[in-house]
């Protein structure tokens, strides 16, 4: 229990590459990644095309940075390199950077992108579903991180994750139409995402698996 305590508190401060410096730059790098969402439903189509020399589709174009990524993050694994705001561990495991891609990735490719009425959304509105599994990975891990290293409170760490991941899917609902049972039911799950302490998948990953996961069941009555 000791053991399992230590592991929920533990200060990432002291095992980031950089100190407090790469810590800070790891948690400024994950919360710039609000940006993704509205880069990939509001100019994805025009980044992919522009980057790309064979004219990507959006889609397309995130499926091959997820390769690249993996790709990558295999050859860093071979060399055992960490680079400022990763930490010591991440030497020879999945990165937390790494985990996030992949879930943003899948989450971009697989949320659904209709309304209620089956009819193809445009604009940030198709992000209806994928904004708040994004913005929830990005903006509550950071927040509950802090809490439970500066607090050490976990109880606080979950209340403020949950009024956190509420304000966001309900500000979709409400901005985005995004489905209010669907809103309801997911945000706790990107809290619990949060929560499993394990060395195989990052929080980055099940914060927004999890989610993803329940609306893929939610759909057929959605």
């Amino acid at each position: 229990m000791d053991a399992q305590k230590k592991d929920i508190f533990v200060d990432h401060v002291e095992h980031s590459v950089g100190g407090f410096g790469g810590h800070a730059f790891r948690r400024l790098t994950h919360i710039s990644m609000i940006i993704v969402p509205y880069l990939y439903y509001v100019h994805g189509e025009e980044i992919a095309s522009t980057i790309t020399f064979d004219n990507f589709s959006a889609r397309e174009f995130v499926s091959a940075f997820c390769i690249l990524i993996l790709t990558v993050e295999a050859i860093r694994l071979r060399t055992g390199i960490v680079i400022i705001g990763q930490r010591e561990y991440e030497s020879s495991q999945i990165s937390a950077l790494a985990w996030g891609s992949i879930a943003v990735s899948l989450a971009l490719l697989t949320a659904p992108t209709e309304g209620k009425d089956g009819v193809q959304l445009t604009g940030i509105k198709s992000g209806l579903y994928g904004v708040p599994l994004i913005l929830g990975m990005t903006l509550v891990d950071p927040l509950m991180g802090e809490v439970k290293r500066i607090k050490k409170d976990l109880g606080m760490a979950i209340i403020l994750g949950i009024l956190a991941s509420y304000s966001i899917w309900m500000g979709c609902y409400l901005w985005l139409g995004t489905d209010f049972i669907a809103s309801l039911l997911l945000a706790p799950l990107t809290v619990a995402g949060e929560l499993p302490r394990n060395h195989l998948v990052d929080d980055n990953a099940t914060m927004v698996l999890f989610p993803l996961a329940g609306l893929i069941l939610l759909l057929p009555f959605l």
